[in-house]
Order: C-alpha cells, then sequence, then structure tokens
C-alpha cells in the first residue's frame, strides 16, 4: 500500500464495538489506512470475527479487547489493554450503543437506564481515561451519534435523549480538547445498512402493529431518500475528520444521512 492509503501509520485507534456496524466500517477503513486498531466489544466471538475479516482483506490485523462497556470496570479494562501494549492513543471512536424504539409506555426502567449505560456513559468514560493520552498525542476524538439528537421521535424516546446527551457532551469536551490539543467531534449517522437497523425495524414495527418492510418502506419514502446509508459512508467522513486537513474543525457535529435531517443546523 501507498503513501494515502498508510496516512495513519503508526497511530493507535481505539473503535468502542468495532465487532459490527459502523464501528467495524470504521475500524476496518483505519486499518486499511495503516492505524493499529484495537477493538473493544462484549462478544469475543464477534470481536475475533472482526479481525479476521479485516485482516483477510489485506489490512493490519486489529487487536481485539472483550469488555461490557455499560460498566466502568470494562472501561477501564480496555484501557489498560491500550495503555500496557502501546502507551499511546492516537484516535478514540465511540461508536457503541444500541437504544431501544419502541412504544413509550412499553420502555421500562431497565431499559431506559440500559440505554444510557453503553452509548453515553460508556463513551463518557472511555473519553475520561484515554484523555490524557490523547493530550499528549494532540489525538482526536470522534463520537458516532445518530440523527435523533437532532429530530426526536416519539418512537424512538430512549435513543434520542441518549444522542441528544452525547451531542451536548461533545460540544462540551470540544472546548477541553481547544485548550488539550485534542480534535473532538461528532457523526450523526441517519438510517444505515447494519444489523442493528433491523432490529430498529423490528422494535417500531411491533409498536406500530405493522411489517417490518411497510416500516422501512415508509422510513426511506418519509426522508426522501434513494437509499440507506451504508458503514463505508460515515467511515469515510470519520477518517477525513481525525486527519491533519480537518485540524480546524472542532466541536462540530456532522450529518451523514442523505439528507433527512429536516431542521437547521
Amino acid at each position: 500500500m501507498g503513501g494515502e492509503q498508510q496516512r495513519f501509520n503508526g497511530m493507535v485507534v481505539v473503535v468502542s464495538v468495532g465487532s459490527r456496524g459502523i464501528g467495524r466500517g470504521i475500524a476496518s477503513a483505519f486499518a486499511a489506512a495503516g492505524a493499529q486498531t484495537v477493538l473493544a466489544a462484549s462478544s469475543s466471538s464477534n470481536l475475533v470475527a472482526a479481525a479476521e475479516d479485516i485482516a483477510g482483506a489485506g489490512a493490519l490485523r486489529p487487536e481485539v479487547c472483550p469488555a461490557d462497556l455499560r460498566r466502568e470496570d470494562g472501561c477501564e479494562a480496555v484501557f489498560r489493554f491500550v495503555s500496557e501494549r502501546h502507551g499511546r492513543c492516537d484516535i478514540l471512536v465511540n461508536s457503541a450503543g444500541a437504544t431501544r424504539a419502541g412504544a413509550f409506555l412499553a420502555l421500562n426502567e431497565d431499559t431506559w437506564q440500559d440505554g444510557f449505560a453503553l452509548k453515553f456513559f460508556g463513551c463518557v468514560r472511555l473519553c475520561r481515561l484515554f484523555w490524557p493520552l490523547l493530550a499528549t498525542a494532540h489525538g482526536h476524538v470522534v463520537n458516532i451519534i445518530g440523527g435523533a439528537a437532532r429530530t426526536p421521535d416519539p418512537e424512538f424516546l430512549i435513543g434520542g435523549a441518549v444522542n441528544a446527551a452525547m451531542h451536548n457532551f461533545t460540544k462540551g469536551l470540544a472546548g477541553l480538547g481547544k485548550r488539550d490539543g485534542v480534535n473532538v467531534n461528532a457523526i450523526l449517522p441517519g438510517m444505515t445498512e447494519t444489523e442493528r437497523v433491523g432490529q430498529l425495524f423490528r422494535q417500531r414495527a411491533e409498536a406500530a402493529g405493522t411489517s417490518v418492510d411497510e416500516v422501512r418502506a415508509a422510513l426511506i419514502a418519509k426522508d426522501g431518500l434513494a437509499r440507506l446509508g451504508q458503514p463505508e459512508d460515515v467511515a469515510a467522513l470519520a477518517l477525513f475528520l481525525c486527519s491533519d486537513e480537518a485540524r480546524h474543525i472542532q466541536g462540530t457535529a456532522i450529518a451523514v444521512d442523505g439528507g433527512a435531517t429536516p431542521g437547521l443546523y
């Protein structure tokens, strides 16, 4: 691989839940660009499968760290793994999160708590733990949030609330990043072709009493989309935000949703 493909050569990139979906797409792109990626997720088998697939495509094989990122000790385990093996972290990508969709009255207390535990608190803890290493490297944080941060939906109240909290946290952390030399930005993906979106379609269909195909077609039609997004769409922006060319982009949240967001941002 030549220069442009190796532009992240020698860098250590940590991707939370890099075993599947958008996180896996981002990890694959960074690995193909020469970075040593570290994938963290709860499923060891999913992590190993992702690492094998990425390495099989000719990229640098990712390292994997099984950990429950809902828990503080799980996040600490990821930090220890990276700091002991590499002593550095150049880029942290927080892409964890699987908040449930559904009818409001059917979403109990445990479901709400679980929604914040992984996506929001996992992000906060990893940022706090890795911040000294990121500051030393003058590195980057990219938080993968979601369009519901800007567009509330009565059938996605947990996801919208968590995303809005992450959006606010990202903007505030970017202020600290200006002082410490860390670029902090967010990406707001729209509906993207992943296992996670298939699960959301099933939850929405159950809440509305309709079929998955009808939910899918209605969402695409409502937003006027030509297609659903692909993980590669998000990965391309993540790599740009972590490049030297994007150094002056700070505290920004960019939608990758095919134009689905209706408001002005």
